[in-house]
């Protein structure tokens, strides 16, 4: 963060768009929001105006001390069903016009009632004001990755965000710590509430868990250096790239994994890629379940950047 302190400021206060960072953790408590918070800090100290869009401090002290040099735009306050939720305001800040906006867990999903269903839609709402966006994700929660984490870890994550809106961060920062350290945050009641902390050792705060998904956001982080690198060696020879991906899909739903294949391995080869279905003759042997299911397919291959 230092070494390009000053390129970071220059792009967000003169840059044509705004620019989004992710920060990027392999699980929960490895400190994301704490690293977000503070590189917000040193940016508002040398000149940057920056707000907090939404931060989740989850009780954690440390965490909490960084917000305190830090404007808070007041948060949206939805009724559902007889009790207040609150959201990310975003009116709120494209009226305040800050150069930086700081949005904590980019995968959330807004309580019904609020503008958006997904936060990571509010933070293209900031984008497209020219607001500059923060924020933080576990690389559990990227679309493509679902069924990988699904299959080594026993645990379905339903919150995800789709990986087209994810490679549109200018920078993705790994944060991370050990798995030993991890496990001991967590005993320290430091990530979850006391209840919860035996359960959580024992199912998805695994050691053999934990290492693996530190091993995906490294991955993902090395293939996002990577794939950026090609783009600026294509755009400074101005070749354009002949390899494509295609993915034929059926309407079966076991087909996305097949669909999420094709997406990230579009990506490592910066390809156009490419989703077909051929109808079969037969129409009346479709089902309404396999209806909504191809439906599904369809929805998800565009939501990974797909043309279908």
């Amino acid at each position: 963060m230092k070494a390009s302190v000053d390129d970071i400021i220059e792009r967000i206060k003169y840059a044509k768009e705004a620019e989004l960072r992710i920060y990027l953790g392999g699980s929960p408590g490895v400190g994301k929001t704490y690293r977000m918070l503070q590189d917000g800090n040193t940016l508002r100290v040398k000149g940057v105006d920056v707000v907090i869009g939404y931060v989740e401090t989850h009780g954690r002290n440390d965490t909490h001390q960084q917000i305190s040099g830090l404007e808070i735009v007041p948060r949206k306050k939805i009724e559902y069903r007889g009790r207040l939720f609150e959201e990310i305001d975003t009116a709120a800040i494209i009226a305040r016009k800050p150069q930086l906006a700081l949005v904590d867990e980019l995968a959330h999903t807004n309580i019904t009632g609020a503008v958006h269903e997904k936060r990571y839609q509010d933070i293209e709402d900031l984008l497209a004001a020219g607001i500059a966006v923060f924020s933080t994700c576990n690389v559990q929660h990227l679309e493509s990755v679902h069924d990988t984490v699904e299959r080594l870890t026993g645990v379905e994550v339903r919150e995800r965000v789709p990986d087209t809106f994810f490679n549109l961060a200018r920078e993705v920062i790994m944060v991370d710590v050990s798995a030993d350290e991890l496990r001991e945050r967590l005993r320290a009641g430091k990530i979850y509430r006391p209840e919860k902390i035996e359960q959580s050792l024992n199912n998805f705060f695994t050691h053999a868990n934990i290492s693996l998904l530190r091993e995906m956001a490294l991955r993902e982080v090395a293939n996002d250096l990577e794939q950026k690198d090609k783009e600026q060696r294509k755009s400074q020879s101005s070749a354009a790239s002949s390899e494509k991906v295609m993915v034929a899909v059926t309407d079966e739903p076991n087909t996305r994994g097949l669909i999420r294949y094709g997406s990230r391995m579009a990506g490592r080869i910066n390809a156009k890629w490419y989703v077909v279905h051929v109808e079969s003759i037969d129409l009346r042997q479709r089902t309404p379940e396999l209806e909504r299911s191809l439906s599904e397919n369809i929805k998800l291959a565009k939501l990974l950047g797909a043309r279908v």
